[in-house]
C-alpha cells in the first residue's frame, strides 16, 4: 500500500479520517460535557499534523498521476466531511486495482 503515491494517499487518508472522527466524536464531547479541553488540544494537534500530511500526499498524487484540478478538489472536500475519507478510500482502492490490472 505504501509503495505508490496513491497507496500512500490512501494510508494517510485513513489515518486522517480516523483522527477527525476522534476529534469530533470523542475529544469535543470530552471538552464540552466533561470540561476536559486537553482532549481537543491533543486530538486537534494530531489531526492537524495528519491533515497536513494528507495535503502533501494529495499534492504528490496530483502531480504523479496527473489528476485534474476537480479530482484533487474532490479529494480535498472529502477530507473535510466526516467519513468522507473512507468514501474516498473506496474509490481510490478501485482506481489502484484498475491501475494494477493495466
Amino acid at each position: 500500500m505504501l509503495k505508490t503515491p496513491l497507496g500512500r494517499l490512501r494510508f494517510i487518508g485513513l489515518i486522517e479520517g480516523i483522527s477527525y472522527l476522534v476529534l469530533l466524536g470523542i475529544a469535543m464531547p470530552l471538552k464540552y460535557l466533561l470540561e476536559m479541553p486537553i482532549a481537543v488540544k491533543i486530538a486537534g494537534s494530531l489531526h492537524g499534523v495528519f491533515f497536513v500530511l494528507f495535503m502533501l500526499a494529495l499534492a504528490h498524487v496530483f502531480f504523479a498521476n496527473r489528476w485534474s484540478i476537480l479530482r484533487a478538489l474532490g479529494a480535498f472536500v472529502a477530507s473535510l466531511i466526516p467519513f468522507g475519507n473512507f468514501v474516498l478510500d473506496a474509490q481510490l482502492k478501485k482506481e489502484e486495482a484498475s491501475m494494477k490490472r493495466s
